[in-house]
């Protein structure tokens, strides 16, 4: 269980790292979904670490950030 909470960490940092790098929606987009399990773990904590449950909502909120850029990009293209 350990193996797979440790490879949805990493994947959700790899693709936030890309998304951010590459301009692109759908990696964060990918890294939104894969970072919910480490979220809903956190979100029962009595602590500070139950903000950690918030990442996700930070991560979709970008995810909408950048694909309106694209879209906005793709309009200027066209036009």
């Amino acid at each position: 269980m350990l193996l797979l909470w440790q490879l949805s960490l990493f994947v959700s940092i790899l693709a936030l790292l890309l998304g951010v790098v590459k301009n692109s929606w759908t990696f964060l987009l990918i890294s939104t979904i894969t970072f919910i399990p480490i979220a809903y773990y956190f979100s029962g904590a009595n602590n500070a670490w139950k903000y950690v449950g918030l990442t996700p909502i930070i991560l979709f909120v970008l995810t909408i950030l950048f694909w309106f850029i694209s879209k906005k990009k793709m309009s200027a293209v066209k036009g």
